[in-house]
């Protein structure tokens, strides 16, 4: 049986004013609140603007906060753009990077998202370095060489238990309600595993994979009972406080 602990991930995407913000966060804070000794890691990543929000309202318990992406660099002329550091003087102790929606959206590639990852690194924050394949690569039967083509690319050199978690999202499961079968989530998560042993050896034994398609109360006990599935990367479900709070006490 593993000894990771589990690790729920609540990506807001770009959603919640601050108001809204302060209440979810808070709920989920309370309920952290009342737990003498929690089993799992809790993190709720909002849109910038609503980190201090949650930050505060996390104070004091073991909810943590992350980011939705940083820069590459600690500081400069990038208009927009919010480094690690800044992060971390928000309360940031986690921030995702390469989401397929940046990938998609912002043409972010895998070694933008490395580079990120660097950065992450160096400021101190734990990074959740996100892959996954798209539905026309699956049904290619490509996801197994798209998923080891990211991974390497990826996760830079020095990746430890300690600074890194992956996150498996299968693209065509994100916001479709279409699910990964428990057979589909742990062929991947097992592969990615295998490759970070590879690579990192036994370090890669306690790196945390967390699944990021469609996670919900109704599969996550069924998902997180696999192997090599160490949490949720969790969405829509992030949004309604009862819901995240069930995937966790699904861990």
């Amino acid at each position: 049986m593993s000894t990771r602990r589990p690790l729920i991930a609540g990506n807001w995407k770009m959603n919640n004013l601050s108001d809204e913000t302060s209440t979810l966060a808070g709920s989920i804070a309370a309920r952290m609140r009342r737990l003498d000794n929690p089993s799992f890691d809790i993190l709720v990543c909002p849109p910038f603007t609503s980190l201090g929000r949650a930050a505060k309202a996390a104070n004091g318990t073991a909810l943590c906060v992350g980011g939705q992406n940083c820069h590459n660099t600690p500081s400069g002329a990038h208009t927009g753009d919010i480094s690690a550091a800044m992060l971390v003087d928000m309360g940031c102790t986690y921030v995702i990077l390469g989401h397929s929606e940046r990938r998609t959206d912002h043409a972010e590639t895998d070694a933008s998202v490395h580079a990120k990852t660097l950065a992450a690194w160096e400021a101190g924050l734990i990074a959740i370095v996100c892959v996954g394949e798209t539905e026309t690569q699956r049904d290619a039967n490509q996801t197994l060489d798209v998923i080891k083509t990211q991974v390497t690319g990826s996760v830079p050199d020095g990746a430890t238990a300690a600074n890194t978690v992956i996150a498996y999202e299968p693209v065509w499961a994100i916001g479709t309600g279409r699910t990964a079968s428990p057979e589909e989530a742990q062929e991947v998560h097992g592969f990615i595993r295998a490759q970070l042993k590879e690579r990192f050896a036994t370090e890669a034994d306690g790196m945390r994979i967390l699944y990021g398609g469609s996670m919900k109360p109704g599969n996550a006990k069924e998902l997180m009972a696999l192997e090599d599935v160490d949490g949720g990367l969790i969405g829509g479900a992030a949004l309604v406080a009862d819901d995240f709070w069930a995937i966790a006490q699904a861990s």
